[in-house]
Order: C-alpha cells, then structure tokens, then sequence
C-alpha cells in the first residue's frame, strides 16, 4: 500500500514539473505571440481599453489610425484601397489580418516596455497606449500602382535590390476596409476575390520571365553556354509534341535569346540541364519558400522531377506547364539578378516605436540567399538591357536611365494569356526592382512594361 502511495507521489509532483514547465514556455517563450494571434478573443478586449497605435508608411504618411466615436475606439484607414490588402483590417466580427495582425502586439503595447507601462497605467486607471509601425511602403508609389492597374485584375512589387526594403506591394481588385462591415458579404462573394492578396498569394503561370530562372540554370550547369550559338528555326519539337515561337530567331547567343525571349533557345536549353538542375536553380532563389515578411505568402511550385517528362520540362523551362508562383517571388528574381546574385530578406516594417518615441525595433539588411554568381548576372543582366532596349520589353524604357528588363505573356487554361514584366533600374547600380503583372490581358510588352516603366520613373523621380 504504502508503496503505490508513494508510486502515485512521484507521478503527480511528475506531472506538477511538467505543467510548471508548460506554462512557463508559453508565458515566457510564446507569451507574446500568443497574446498577438489573431484568434485570440482577448485582443478584442484590447482594443476596447488601449488606444491602438498609428502605422506610417516610409515618408510619415498615416496608414491607419484610431479615432474616439462615441466611447469606442474606431479604426481609420486614409489610404483606403490602395493599401487595404497590405495594413489589413480589425473587426468584431470578422476578425483582423494583414499587417494589422502581424503588429498587434506593437500597436497594442504588449512588447517591451509599454507593456510594463501599460499595466501600471490600468491600476492607476490612466489611459493606455500602444506603440507607432513605420512601414518601407512609399504611400504615393502604392496609389500610382493601383490607379495604374486600372480596372485589370493584377499586382505590382517595387523593392530596394540592395536592402530588401519593399516599396509597393499593390493587389487589385482592392476594397475599402472603412466599410468592411457593410460590404463584407460583397466580398465573399465576388468572383474576382478581392479579399486575395495576388501580390503575394496570388499563383500565376509566369510564361517568359522565367526564362531568367532557366539562363541561370544553364549558365551555372554549362559555363560554356555564355559563349555558345542557338539556332531558332522558330519551333521545336519534343516527343512529337510541336512547341512554336514567336518567330524564327536565326543563330542567336544567350543575351539575345533573353531580348527577344526565344522559346526555342530556352526550352532546348531546360532539356539539355535535366528536371534537377532547373528545379535546384528554381530553390536557389527562393521561389519555393516563403520569404519570411510576417503576412501570408504563397510558395511557387512545379512539377516534380518524376513528373518532368521531356515536354513538361521543356515547357517549365519556358515558364510554362506547371510552374505557378506570385508577383513577388519574380520581383525577388529579378532583384537577386540586379544585386548581382545576393538576394536579401524583404521586409515590410522599418521601425517600430513605443508611444514615447523610443525605438523598440529597427529594420536590418539581411543576405536571404546566395542565388548565383555575379559573372552569370552580368550575362543575363546584359540581355535584359537589350529587351528594354531593342526587344520585348521597349515600352518599360525611362528617360536617361537604363533599364533592365524581361516580358512575359503566360498562357493559362482559364482565359486570355497574363501579362508580365520583371527588371530592375538603374541596370547597374540598381536601386529598385520590379514585377508587374496584369491578369488575361495579353502580352506582357503592351501590357505591364508601361506600366513598370511609369512607375520606375516615379520612383526615381522620388529619390528612390
């Protein structure tokens, strides 16, 4: 008897050890996102006693805000639609999101020391505060990009090559989160999804952009491909499967199979590197995985090296078959080719500050990848030039600054072909790099070069 007593002891000081262990790693270790999580129904009674703070956008510019109505606190968004899928929204009902979630625990002073503050201040019954997020988004650079989209379905990322700091991260159609309440069931229901952030979540056949992913691959698997001919006669044939172009290209080297996007050149080349040299090259920048940003990414895929047969990959290596990704992991493509193969971590918040001003948080430039060589991006970079020049992408030119760039027109099973344009300006020295993409409306060219041209030259023009 005495024995199973002292059995039954040892198991409950046991599980008296786990559960103080337990609870210490969620308070201390997971204490804050926890209180931060979108489902938790706590930050709801947060937001009823705490006067949220303010988030800016790069230049001081008021993103969202907390006014008094009555004696409940409201949120304000100035800028409406053209930031509403990066800030996000909060609501009662429907919950909250975007950046919005991501800073709860700032912006309702639960970090640092406005947390301490905070406590002491609701045993004195003063009023708490939370902290202010400054944000790398440009707010002017944000509305040029979705006026420009115009009624297209589509999205626009513009970020810094050399820091990783995202300028514009634009999805369209958008909606106005001041009235979410009243439009929610609209949005639900839209069959344009509004609600989707195609900047980021969005999944797209990338046709000829990829082709700077496939250059890569063969420059890297094949050095002599830099100094080798091409012979286009303005088709191929794989397996009996015909795969044209859009016009027979003659002897051509690999910077001008980048200028006027030669399918026969790129698709020969993705059937001389084999499934695994272009799916390695495919992780290598990063278009696998998600970036890391805070707000929802959707990784790219493709088609397993089992499934790579010759005509799934000559037609991935064209950005075809199965290869879906979004408009920022191709900003970040060509991003890594404009900083000369080192592609750093973006990132969306600059700096954050408690409700004295003191900085609680301040954003650093961080390697994310080391996708390739800066020999193989100047080669490629030199073909990119030469599009913008002379080739696909002319309409993407800006005055007295030398662009790079690459077109792409992605056939897709549900209607017209998608437009896209990558590149990065200055071509040497770049500061921003660029991907635009505007959904079924044809080729890339016409398309989304005007409007990457138009908004590289805004940008410049800001200083950028």
């Amino acid at each position: 008897m005495k024995h199973n007593i002292k059995k039954l002891g040892i198991l409950v000081i046991g599980l008296l050890v786990v559960l103080v262990f337990y609870l210490s790693y969620l308070n201390v270790v997971r204490g804050t996102a926890l209180a931060a999580n979108p489902y938790n129904r706590r930050l709801q009674a947060y937001e009823n006693q705490i006067h949220r703070g303010t988030i800016y956008d790069y230049n001081g510019v008021v993103l969202a805000e907390t006014s008094l109505e009555g004696e409940k606190n409201k949120r304000v968004y100035p800028r409406g639609r053209s930031t509403a899928h990066l800030i996000g929204y909060i609501s009662e009902k429907y919950g909250r999101a975007g950046l919005e979630s991501v800073c709860d625990h700032y912006l309702l002073g639960l970090e640092g020391t406005d947390r301490v503050r905070n406590y002491f201040h609701k045993l004195l019954g003063r009023e708490q505060l939370g902290g202010d997020v400054t944000l790398t988004i440009d707010a002017g650079l944000q509305g040029l990009a979705l006026e420009m989209l115009g009624g297209h379905r589509g999205a626009v990322v513009l970020l810094d090559p050399g820091t990783g700091a995202v300028r514009v991260l634009v999805s369209n159609p958008s909606y106005d989160p001041n009235r979410l309440a009243e439009i929610w069931p609209q949005l639900t229901q839209d069959k344009d999804t509004p609600l989707i952030n195609r900047a980021t979540q969005g999944a797209y056949p990338p046709g000829s952009i990829f082709k700077i992913v496939t250059a890569a691959a063969a420059l890297a698997a094949r050095p002599a491909v830099a100094t080798a001919t091409f012979n286009c006669p303005g088709f191929l044939e794989v397996d009996g499967y015909r795969l044209d172009d859009t016009a027979a290209h003659g002897r051509i080297d690999i910077k001008k199979a980048i200028a006027v996007s030669c399918n026969t050149t790129f698709a020969q080349l993705g059937l001389d590197l084999g499934a695994q040299d272009l799916i390695r090259m495919v992780k290598a920048f990063g278009i696998d995985r998600d970036p890391g940003m805070g707000i929802p990414v959707r990784p790219g895929t493709m088609a397993s090296p089992k499934e790579m047969i010759p005509t799934e990959l000559a037609s991935s290596a064209i950005g075809q078959g199965e290869v879906l990704v979004s408009p920022l992991h191709m900003a970040l493509t060509a991003a890594a080719i404009a900083n000369n193969g080192d592609l750093m971590r973006p990132y969306l918040v600059q700096t954050v500050k408690d409700y004295h001003g003191r900085v609680l948080q301040q954003a650093g430039h961080r390697q994310w990848l080391k996708v390739t060589t800066p020999q193989i991006c100047g080669i490629i970079r030199d073909g990119m030039i030469e599009a913008v020049r002379s080739g696909t992408a002319t309409a993407a030119r800006v005055a007295n600054v030398q662009v790079a760039g690459k077109t792409g027109s992605a056939q897709n099973p549900h209607g017209q072909t998608h437009a896209w344009f990558i590149g990065f300006a200055p071509a040497e020295g770049s500061r921003l790099a660029v991907a635009v993409l505007v959904e079924n409306a044809g080729a890339g060219g016409v398309a989304a070069a005007p409007i990457a041209g138009r908004l590289l030259a805004a940008a410049i023009n800001k200083g950028y």
